[in-house]
């Protein structure tokens, strides 16, 4: 969640000037709502509320969320035990939301700001991953584990601002064909492919790093330097480009990954609220296991998630419609978050 809430402040500090007035009002509402409860679970001082829920007990069932029933087990960390690695991106979720709501609502981007500051000096003085602790660790993982390392959480908000544009630029170069450090994969239809499931969060979050790092470029005149290979910000913003086509249908299925999008676009998405029937039209309770017959059923999905993006393709661009199938049909928060300020710059740059 404080990833997602990251992203979207990061898209309107960088792309809001791209949104229409209303759409730039909707994503202030919907960060909003996220740091209101981010501001929660850290308001008591040394302690941070990590997680909320069973996920093992949730994933063993499938039902509305009008009529779950599982335990809401609260799960927190307390000093001087770790979560750097919550601390950490809570800490940066509030500090890209205070400068999104400068303008607008200065008050509480102090607020914000300061609470940032705070929990970010929890997240450096008691360095570790939250799930090394014991008494949560049967509840978090394997679900929300610390996979890459509270390091780089960390490290990420030390960088000198030269340090950060050597190792933007080492990236950025890794994507450019023409490039001797070029490694990173793409499938026979030109999608960021990288293994483990949920592809499309690599190709929507570095398309998102490609616009933001080409507009820093622009700015200053800069370009990227890639061995003898120099690459301007327009070629960063057509390989962005390309990624975003790809994902609302010129790809190889022309299937568009987002709902709703198109005419052509997955009918059963693995989502608990999507796939089984409204509580307008199915006024009774629907069980943890009485769920099964609709996650089971071959049928498209009652209600149409509009604008959800799901995992997508595998590296072989093959998509096979499966509710069962979560890697490739489960949409998620993290997922969609870095697409709203691509969405917004080329609405606004069709031809950048």
């Amino acid at each position: 969640m404080a990833f997602t809430t990251t992203m979207l402040a990061w898209s309107v500090v960088e792309f809001g000037e791209c949104m229409p007035p209303p759409e730039l009002r909707n994503a202030l509402l919907a960060i909003r709502w996220a740091t209101d409860y981010l501001l929660k679970t850290v308001s008591q001082p040394n302690r941070i509320f990590v997680q909320v829920g069973d996920p093992i007990n949730d994933h063993n069932c499938w039902e509305r969320p009008e009529d779950m029933d599982t335990a809401r087990t609260v799960y927190t960390v307390d000093a001087p035990n770790p979560a750097s690695d919550v601390a950490g991106e809570t800490a940066a979720a509030l500090a890209a939301s205070s400068i999104a709501f400068r303008s607008s609502d200065p008050g509480y981007a102090e607020t914000l700001f300061r609470t940032a500051t705070r929990v970010f000096e929890f997240a450096d003085s008691y360095r570790g991953a939250y799930s090394d602790n014991s008494n949560i660790r049967d509840g978090v993982c394997p679900f929300y584990c610390d996979f890459d390392g509270y390091q780089e959480v960390l490290e990420s908000s030390m960088y000198s601002l030269q340090s950060y544009r050597a190792s933007a630029d080492s990236f950025m170069c890794t994507l450019i064909p023409q490039s001797s450090s070029y490694h990173i994969e793409f499938t026979p239809g030109g999608l960021i492919y990288r293994p483990g499931g949920s592809n499309l969060q690599h190709a929507t979050t570095i398309s998102f790093l490609l616009l933001v790092y080409a507009n820093y470029l622009e700015k200053s005149s800069q370009t990227v330097n890639c061995g003898e290979v120099s690459i301007s910000p327009s070629m960063l913003r057509q390989i962005a480009q390309r990624q975003v086509n790809y994902i609302l249908g010129e790809n190889p299925k022309g299937m568009s990954y987002m709902v709703g999008y198109s005419n052509l676009y997955p009918q059963r998405i693995h989502h608990r609220g999507s796939s089984i029937p409204s509580t307008k039209d199915h006024s009774q309770v629907i069980g943890c296991k009485e769920g099964s017959i609709y996650f089971n059923s071959s049928d498209p999905n009652p209600n149409v998630l509009v604008g959800a993006i799901v995992g997508g393709p595998g590296e072989d661009d093959e998509y096979e419609d499966d509710r069962a199938d979560f890697r490739k049909s489960e949409p998620t928060t993290y997922i969609n978050a870095p697409f709203v300020g691509v969405l917004a710059f080329f609405v606004a740059h069709p031809n950048p």
